[in-house]
């Protein structure tokens, strides 16, 4: 899309987003590459204002809360030319209509992989000094356990299974590679020549679940991967181990999960769950073995600004006639959040 003429661009998503990931100075130079008016944000393509800036507009910069672009969209937008998305997942965003067209479409899923990342970090290593249980006996018993409570504390050779060479758990890898622990990893698509640069052994399913303290789950919700933690593969699971997702609740059996973090055998940290949220009266709210998170992993708050950036260094590119830095594939939503 190389041109000396500015293209015009169009926001679609909820505009109580778009401050956060567009906050002035990036707002600036967005409207330096491309002519979009901010006071504009698109919820619902049949709005008659909406519908007149879609029939002009070159790009689609969409965000959370942006509608499913479908045939009757795209035929109302003749000339698009590529959708820049300030976010991470696009499975819920298109079509084999929008494929037909040959349109661009970039994603910040790079971006928002970061800040889930690092809270995974700080999951496990918290998870290895057993800070959350510890936690609640300190707030409940008011003493410090004895020396000898705590030789099956630590990070030392502490035993940890990704599940799923995703863009997140390869950020996870890449952060953990420093740290004195042994590191597994389970993705069908991943060959033992891979695992090895991540810096992981390759195991199958079952295995990784039998031989890891910690248990962390990337990997995409796609069919294939539904309720992939069955009860059977929970059970697999030693006695004391840690359960971590940050990827989707319907990837684990949560009526089996339930009953193993009742009856105290496993420990979870669970920032996402099915459903979501948890029914109000779900015993994990209280356990003191799970630490519950409302789905703050991903990009929150000042973390937004970085989807934002993408966004903009996307059209900067695009405009100059380059090709997106991260671009979606058809043929990746298959196998991809």
């Amino acid at each position: 899309m190389h041109t000396s003429v500015p293209p015009f661009a169009l926001f679609a998503m909820n505009p109580v987003h778009l401050p956060e990931l567009f906050p002035p100075p990036l707002l600036t130079r967005l409207q330096q590459l491309a002519r979009v008016d901010p006071t504009l944000v698109a919820q619902d393509f049949s709005d008659p204002a909406v519908a007149e800036a879609l029939g002009r507009a070159e790009v689609l910069v969409t965000g959370w809360g942006c509608p499913h672009l479908g045939a009757e969209v795209l035929a109302a937008a003749p000339r698009l030319r590529a959708v820049l998305h300030a976010g991470g997942s696009v499975r819920h965003l298109v079509g084999e209509p929008f494929w037909e067209r040959g349109l661009t479409l970039s994603s910040a899923v790079q971006a928002n992989a970061l800040p889930v990342a690092e809270y995974t970090l700080a999951a496990i290593l918290l998870a290895g000094k057993d800070a959350f249980g510890l936690r609640e006996r300190f707030r409940a018993e008011h003493v410090h356990p004895a020396p000898t409570e705590y030789a099956a504390v630590g990070n030392l050779g502490r035993r940890v299974g990704l599940i799923g060479a995703s863009r997140v758990g390869r950020r996870v890898l890449e952060l953990l590679r420093p740290l004195d622990l042994s590191v597994s990893l389970h993705d069908p698509y991943v060959d033992a020549a891979e695992a090895a640069e991540l810096g992981a052994v390759p195991l199958d399913l079952d295995e990784l679940l039998r031989t890891s303290d910690i248990v962390s789950v990337h990997a995409p919700d796609i069919p294939q991967t539904h309720r992939m933690l069955s009860r059977e593969r929970l059970a697999l699971i030693p006695d004391g181990g840690v359960l971590i997702n940050t990827s989707r609740g319907a990837l684990i059996d949560h009526t089996a999960l339930t009953e193993e973090l009742v009856n105290g055998r496993l420990s979870a940290i669970l920032d996402v769950t099915d459903p979501e949220p948890l029914p109000a009266d779900s015993p994990l709210y209280g356990l003191p073995n799970v630490f519950l998170t409302p789905h703050i992993a991903g990009s929150l708050g000042n973390e937004l600004a970085r989807l934002g950036g993408t966004v903009v260094t996307e059209l900067e590119r695009m405009t100059s006639g380059l090709p997106p830095a991260h671009p979606v594939h058809r043929a990746e939503l298959a196998i991809s959040a």
